[in-house]
């Protein structure tokens, strides 16, 4: 399944623009994010609508993003898996 088109990320115009506000995220093309130089998230779409895919460990999780619930699972989410590394961050910088 290739990644979601133009059409696509523009009905997702509100969700990316939080993701994009999130600093430990890099947008290397529309719609696909990294994090320290690896893939994270990016998305899809098909008949059955729109999907996040969110990498969790080594696997990716497909999350559904057609209902604003699903778009704020995603950015729970999103900010949970980011979260350890903000932390890991910080206690680096106060060594």
């Amino acid at each position: 399944m290739k990644h979601a088109g133009a059409d696509a990320l523009d009905r997702l115009g509100a969700l990316l623009a939080r993701l994009r506000a999130r600093t430990q995220l890099r947008e290397k093309q529309p719609g696909i994010f990294y994090v320290k130089g690896r893939p994270f998230l990016h998305f899809h779409a098909d008949r059955a609508g729109l999907f996040a895919d969110l990498r969790h460990g080594d696997d990716w999780r497909r999350l559904p993003v057609n209902e604003p619930d699903d778009c704020e699972m995603l950015l729970s989410l999103v900010d949970h898996t980011l979260e350890p590394a903000e932390l890991t961050e910080s206690a680096k910088k106060s060594i």
